[in-house]
């Protein structure tokens, strides 16, 4: 094969990266805005130029095969080192703009991280960005993601960087007409009598952190009264005084100085989680990626997340 890469051939790549990253011919399809057959007769072309079958193909599932995720990578950064190389042609990389994916914690990330990226977009109009608010864990390689916004350690990992924005305290709350209610719990064992709003993730209630009576932080599973898989719903089912939920306190700050919400069990709170953002290695030199980082960082250090 020579050294010429032709449009076919790049045309190629590109379908066969979007397909990949969708795990589907028909939305493969409406984001490149051709027809599902255009999109299979370009990968059936592909495979034949290489020899190999690059997807496993199911009447449900669409899945790469071993050959095609070593191929997948390294169109990535192929494709990754073309975005690189026009931005810098055109003089961009210390002006951001185009598309970057940010996925983040629902209730922190509306009332946290939006203000924040929103500020970066008014100072960077040509910048447009995809924010998704999830609170179960993805994969951002697998979901196209360029930066997610985590709580919690992140595990070693060849293919994500990390950069630690900071720290945050989780406290256990509750309005003061729960409270009136119900009384305020006086130790962890008192729990069982109240009603705890427990986040909800692949249908398992998600376990608190606490400090335990040893001054250890250990996994906590108070019997669930309501189980909900969104942080906002959570933050208002407690606000209308429906039980005891666990939050980071920098989403409750406004809350408490209203009186809205009041810390209970302030000796359980267990040692402040890390506030981490994780991007793949393949974006690690994209401007846009490096830029917003950056950008997150410097306000970390003024004190944004705490």
């Amino acid at each position: 094969m020579s050294g010429f890469i032709s449009t076919d051939m790049l045309k190629g790549v590109v379908h066969f990266v979007t397909t990949a990253q969708s795990q589907s011919f028909t939305q493969a399809a409406e984001q490149l805005g051709i027809s599902k057959s255009a999109v299979g007769k370009s990968i059936s072309q592909l495979e034949q130029r290489l020899g190999t079958k690059l997807f496993h193909r199911t009447t449900r599932k669409l899945s790469l095969t071993t050959a095609g995720e070593a191929y997948f990578e390294g169109c990535l950064v192929a494709l990754n080192t073309l975005n690189s190389a026009e931005a810098t042609v055109l003089h961009r990389q210390n002006v951001p703009s185009g598309n970057i994916k940010i996925d983040m914690p629902a209730a922190f990330g509306r009332a946290v991280m939006m203000p924040i990226l929103l500020g970066i977009e008014e100072q960077f109009p040509e910048l447009k960005l995809t924010l998704t608010f999830n609170d179960k864990i993805i994969d951002p390689i697998e979901e196209g993601i360029d930066l997610c916004i985590r709580f919690g350690e992140v595990k070693d990992s060849t293919d994500l960087v990390a950069k630690k924005l900071g720290y945050q305290r989780l406290v256990m709350c509750a309005s003061p007409d729960y409270l009136q209610r119900f009384g305020t719990p006086a130790d962890l064992d008192d729990l069982k009598k109240h009603r705890c709003i427990m986040g909800y993730r692949k249908g398992s209630p998600l376990s608190w952190l606490v400090k335990d009576k040893h001054g250890n932080d250990v996994r906590f599973n108070p019997t669930p009264t309501h189980q909900i898989s969104d942080g906002d719903a959570m933050i208002q089912a407690c606000l209308a005084g429906s039980g005891l939920t666990q939050f980071p306190e920098s989403l409750l700050t406004q809350h408490i100085k209203e009186g809205k919400l009041r810390i209970v069990l302030k000796e359980c709170i267990p040692a402040p989680i890390e506030l981490n953002v994780i991007w793949p290695k393949t974006r690690h030199l994209l401007p846009n990626v490096r830029y917003i980082v950056d950008e997150l960082a410097r306000q970390a250090e003024d004190g944004a997340f705490n």
